[in-house]
C-alpha cells in the first residue's frame, strides 16, 4: 500500500519550480541545523555549505526527474539527506572505503522516509517531555535533573540532603507524575 503524500510536499513543488520563498524558507527552517551537525562533526561552516546545496540539489533532481513523492515531514527528511551525504564525506576524506556511492545516496528508499518520521516523533515526544517536565514543582524538577546526570543515588541524596531511600521514592513519585502528565498531553 502506498503511503500518503505529506503536506510538505510543497516544499519539493517549490524547489522544482524555483519557488524563491519556499526556498528561502527552506534555508531558513534547515540550514541552521546542517551547519551545527556538520561543524559539531569535525566539518567547517564551509563544508556545511557544500553539503547543504548538495543535498538540495539531490532532493531536487530526485523530485523533477524521479517523481520523489514525501511520505513525511521534508524537514527531517532533508536533514537526513545531510547527514548521510556528510558522513559519506568524512569517510572519503579519512581514505577509507566509503559504503555509499554517490548513486546510492541519491536512492532515497523507505528507511529514509522511516527514519525522517521517526525523528519528527522524536521531535514531537521531546516537546511533550519538555513541556511536561515544566509543569512539575521545583523538587521534582531537582531531582530528576540531578538523576539523569548518571550520578550514583547515594551522592544524589547526599548533594540534595535527603536520605537514600527518600530519593528513590520521590524520584519513582515524580516520573510517574511526569509519565502521566505526558501520556495525558499524547
Amino acid at each position: 500500500m502506498a503511503k500518503a503524500v505529506h503536506l510538505d510536499q510543497r516544499y519539493l513543488i517549490g524547489l522544482v519550480n524555483n519557488d524563491a520563498a519556499v526556498i528561502n524558507e527552506i534555508y531558513k527552517k534547515c540550514a541552521g541545523k546542517v551547519k551545527s551537525f556538520i561543524v559539531f562533526n569535525n566539518g567547517t561552516a564551509n563544508d556545511a555549505e557544500d553539503i547543504f546545496q548538495e543535498s538540495l540539489v539531490d532532493v531536487y533532481n530526485q523530485a523533477k526527474y524521479k517523481d520523489l513523492q514525501l511520505s513525511c515531514p521534508f524537514e527531517p527528511f532533508l536533514l537526513l539527506v545531510c547527514k548521510r551525504k556528510w558522513l559519506n564525506e568524512l569517510k572519503k576524506r579519512s581514505i577509507s572505503p566509503v559504503t555509499k556511492g554517490e548513486d546510492d545516496l541519491l536512492h532515497i528508499g523507505e528507511d529514509t522516509f522511516e527514519q525522517a518520521e521517526r525523528l519528527e516523533e522524536e521531535k514531537e515526544q521531546t516537546t511533550l517531555f519538555l513541556k511536561a517536565f515544566e509543569k512539575l514543582g521545583e523538587r521534582c524538577k531537582e531531582i530528576i535533573k540531578w538523576s539523569m546526570q548518571g550520578e550514583a543515588q547515594e551522592k544524589v541524596a547526599e548533594a540534595l540532603g535527603v536520605t537514600y531511600g527518600y530519593l528513590r521514592k520521590k524520584k519513582s513519585e515524580c516520573m510517574a507524575s511526569l509519565i502521566k502528565m505526558v501520556q495525558i498531553n499524547q
